[in-house]
């Protein structure tokens, strides 16, 4: 199976469970992003890897034009339910690959693409494609979670993530992220922080991993409550075990 079967796999099976999971759906964590991007009306915005289109539908109660693609057909369905939810219609969605985008260039004002640089094989590819599309001056956005600057705990985190979700590749440092922009030739980036918080059978109740990877997933999670062994500060509270995701938006500029 190619890793984009994998994702669609994967992100056909989380298609319902991940678009009603509170953390993805939280107007805050949404209202940061659309803020950060400086969205206003009369623009255009894209969302790359869009899943079921909260990105799309938060920019769209704001702008005059949003547009959303991904990869996995289930998403777009969601995406549509939650379009025709919302009762908004100045949405486009589109089935299609974040490497290589069926847009002409210069097209968007703002770009955007959240939670999924650690489930590409190419994440430079990808900036380079969201470049592409932005016009000249325009805003791009990165907004993702990293893993710890601390290498054996960065390790570990991405270990239990890729049992977890076998369409991840692996989670960047903040460090590495910034390297994307750099490497693009974008300015460095602006960074708002936030944290995506979550408890173990929640986080299992929108996992599909593989065999027996679940139970090895919650013993890790179990474990690092002792020592921060994944770097996402999971304390036991008596009765669940919850933890915090670190995440970072990231935005800069197409050059003029």
């Amino acid at each position: 199976m190619s890793h984009q079967d994998t994702i669609r796999d994967q992100f056909t099976r989380q298609a319902v469970p991940f678009s009603q999971a509170p953390s993805i759906r939280d107007e805050a964590a949404l209202g940061l992003l659309v803020e950060a991007a400086g969205a206003a009306a009369g623009q255009c915005t894209l969302d790359v890897a869009c899943g079921p289109g909260l990105v799309v539908c938060a920019f769209a109660r704001v702008v005059a034009q949003a547009t959303g693609i991904d990869a996995t057909p289930a998403m777009i369905a969601r995406a549509r339910r939650l379009q025709l939810d919302q009762g908004l219609s100045n949405v486009e969605w589109h089935v299609g690959e974040a490497e290589q985008l069926p847009f002409e260039a210069d097209r968007f004002d703002i770009v955007t693409c959240r939670f999924a640089f650690h489930h590409l094989e190419e994440p430079s590819r990808v900036l380079a494609e969201m470049i592409r599309v932005a016009r000249p001056g325009g805003t791009v956005v990165v907004c993702d979670g990293f893993a710890s600057d601390d290498a054996a705990k960065a390790a570990a985190f991405n270990t239990m993530e890729r049992l977890r979700d076998p369409s991840t590749v692996r989670f960047l440092t903040l460090q590495e992220l910034h390297a994307l922009f750099a490497g693009a030739g974008l300015a460095s980036p602006e960074a708002r922080f936030y944290r995506v918080p979550a408890e173990l059978e929640g986080l299992m109740k929108v996992s599909f991993p593989a065999g027996d990877d679940g139970a090895v997933v919650r013993r890790m999670i179990v474990a690092s409550a002792a020592d921060d062994s994944l770097g996402m500060g999971t304390v036991f509270d008596g009765t669940r075990y919850i933890f915090a995701y670190p995440a970072v938006v990231l935005v800069s500029h197409k050059p003029a």
